[in-house]
C-alpha cells in the first residue's frame, strides 16, 4: 500500500495542532451553500452576461453546471479518503509531493483571497444601500467593503455557535430573497416564453455567436464556485469521510438548482434591455424587484440579500483561512499562522486571511480594477481544479492513489469522470483567462486584458523562484 493511500490518522503528524470538530454534515452543507451562494454568484453577473451576449446564456449556465458536478464529484472522492483541512493543497500535497503542494497552496490561497476581496466589495455596495449610502465614490465602496471585512472576521473569531447562526441566517435568506423571490417573478410577473432563454445570443457585445457562448461559459463559471469549502474545513465536520463527500454534493446541486431557477425567472419575468443595463459592479438587482413589488420591498430585500452575503463572506473567511493554517501547519507558510487558541480556532491564519483581502480593495477605486480581480479569482479557483482533477488523473493512473480505499468508490466510472472533469477544467481555465475586450472595456490597457495568466505565472514564477532559493540554502547547509 502507498503512503498516500493510508488512512486519515495515518496521515496526520503526531503532535501537529488540529481544529476541533464542531460541525455535523448539515453544517457543513450550509457552509458550502454560504460560499457558493445563489445571490452572490448570479446577482453579480446577469448584467455583464445580458450585455456580452445580448441573451441566450441561459444554455452555457446549465453546461457549466454539469461540469461542475464532474468536478465535484473527484473532489468528494478525495475527501472521502483524505478529509483533512486544506483540503486540495493536502490532496497535491499527498498525491504528489511537497513541491506540488506548495504549488497547488499558493494558488489556492492567491485565488480564494480574491474571491473574498470581490465578495466583500460587492456585499459592502448592498450594506451601503440598507444604510441609506450611495456609495457613488469609490473610496465609499472601500470604506463599506472594510466594514464587511471586519463583520466577517468578528464572526469567525466568536463562538462557533456565533458563526453557525450566521450561516444558517444566510440560507434562510437564499431561500427567501433568491428562491422566494423568483418563484413569485416566475409565477406572477413573467412576460416571455420558455424560449426566450435561448433566443438573442449574439447581439451583444460578443462579435459572434461562438464567441459569446464561450464568453458566457466563462462569465458562468464564476455561479458554481466554492463547494470546495466543505473540503478545506473537514477536520473540523464530524465522521468527515462520510458527510464531506455528500456537502459537496448537496451544495452544488443546491445552488445549481436555485442559480438556475433564479436564471429562468429574471430572464423571463424582464425585458431584456432592463437587463442590459444591470451592472455588475453595483446593485444590479433591486430596482428591477422594486419595479415588480413596490418600493416597499426596498429595505427588506437589501436587509435579505445583505446577510447572504454576510454568511458567504464569512464562509471565504473560514475556508481560506483553513488552507492557510494547513498549509503553515506543513511548514510551507510561518508557524505562527498555524497557532490555534484554546477553542481551537486558526486565529492569526483568520486575521492573515483577511488582511490580505483587505490589501486587495485598493483596487476597488477602479471599477475596471475589480472586474479584474473578478477575473482572477474566478480564473485562480479553475486553476485549481484543473491542478487537483490533473494530479488525481495522474495518481490514479501511475498506482499512487488507490481510490477504493475512499469511502465513495466508483469503481471504473471514477477514471472517466476524472478525465472529462480534468478536460473541462483546463478548458474553462484557458476560456476564462482568454483576452476579451467586449468584456471587460474596449479601452482596456493590455495587461488588464492579460491579468488571469499574468497574475498566475507571477505566482508560480515567484513560488519557483522561492522553492529553488530554499533548495539551494538547505544544500549548502
Amino acid at each position: 500500500m502507498s503512503e498516500v493511500s493510508k488512512s486519515i490518522d495515518e496521515l496526520k503528524t503526531t503532535g501537529a495542532r488540529t481544529v476541533r470538530p464542531s460541525m455535523n454534515i448539515w453544517h457543513s452543507f450550509t457552509l458550502g451553500f454560504a460560499v457558493v451562494s445563489p445571490i452572490v454568484g448570479l446577482y453579480a453577473i446577469i448584467g455583464v452576461q445580458t450585455t456580452v451576449t445580448g441573451g441566450g446564456w441561459f444554455a452555457a449556465l446549465a453546461i457549466c453546471l454539469s461540469m461542475q458536478l464532474l468536478v465535484a464529484t473527484v473532489y468528494a472522492e478525495l475527501a472521502s479518503q483524505f478529509p483533512i483541512a486544506g483540503g486540495a493543497y493536502k490532496w497535491a500535497r499527498q498525491l504528489y509531493g511537497t513541491t506540488a503542494g506548495h504549488y497547488a497552496g499558493v494558488i489556492y490561497v492567491s485565488s480564494t483571497i480574491a474571491m473574498l476581496t470581490t465578495t466583500a466589495y460587492a456585499g459592502g455596495i448592498w450594506f451601503a444601500g440598507f444604510f441609506g449610502s450611495m456609495a457613488d465614490s469609490g473610496s465609499e465602496k472601500v470604506l463599506w467593503a472594510a466594514v464587511f471585512l471586519a463583520l466577517c472576521t468578528l464572526l469567525n473569531l466568536a463562538p462557533v455557535q456565533v458563526f453557525k447562526l450566521v450561516i444558517k441566517l444566510g440560507v434562510y435568506a437564499e431561500v427567501a430573497g433568491s428562491l422566494g423571490i423568483a418563484v413569485l417573478l416566475f409565477l406572477f410577473f413573467r412576460q416571455h416564453d420558455f424560449p426566450e432563454l435561448f433566443r438573442h445570443l449574439g447581439t451583444g457585445t460578443a462579435p459572434s455567436q461562438a464567441a459569446a457562448f464561450l464568453a458566457a461559459l466563462a462569465i458562468a463559471g464564476w455561479a458554481f464556485i466554492g463547494f470546495d469549502a466543505c473540503s478545506t474545513t473537514a477536520e473540523e465536520t464530524h465522521q468527515p469521510q462520510h458527510a464531506v463527500p455528500r456537502a459537496i454534493f448537496f451544495s452544488l446541486c443546491a445552488v445549481g438548482t436555485v442559480v438556475m431557477f433564479n436564471s429562468a425567472s429574471l430572464i423571463l419575468a424582464f425585458d431584456r434591455e432592463t437587463l442590459i443595463h444591470s451592472s455588475v459592479t453595483a446593485d444590479p438587482i433591486t430596482p428591477l424587484i422594486a419595479s415588480h413589488f413596490g418600493t416597499w420591498i426596498e429595505k427588506p430585500f437589501l436587509a435579505i440579500v445583505g446577510t447572504a452575503f454576510l454568511a458567504c463572506g464569512a464562509s471565504v473567511v473560514k475556508y481560506t483561512s483553513r488552507i492557510v493554517f494547513s498549509m503553515a501547519r506543513e511548514g510551507n507558510m510561518p508557524s505562527v499562522l498555524s497557532q490555534v487558541t484554546q477553542s481551537h480556532t486558526p486565529r492569526n491564519a483568520v486575521l492573515f486571511t483577511v488582511l490580505l483581502a483587505g490589501c486587495g480593495l485598493v483596487f476597488g477605486f477602479s471599477d475596471d480594477a475589480v472586474a479584474t480581480i473578478i477575473a482572477f479569482g474566478t480564473g485562480g479557483l479553475y486553476a485549481m481544479f484543473a491542478f487537483t482533477t490533473g494530479v488525481a488523473l495522474f495518481a490514479r493512473l501511475s498506482g499512487r492513489w488507490n481510490p477504493d480505499l475512499g469511502q465513495l468508490k466508483l469503481g471504473r466510472w471514477g477514471l472517466i469522470i476524472n478525465t472529462a472533469a480534468f478536460a473541462w477544467a483546463v478548458f474553462e481555465l484557458i476560456n476564462i483567462a482568454w483576452p476579451r475586450p467586449y468584456v471587460i472595456s474596449a479601452d482596456a490597457p493590455w495587461w488588464q486584458l492579460w491579468a488571469t495568466p499574468l497574475v498566475l505565472g507571477g505566482i508560480l514564477s515567484a513560488t519557483m523562484l522561492y522553492l529553488s532559493i530554499s533548495k539551494l540554502l538547505r544544500s549548502r547547509s
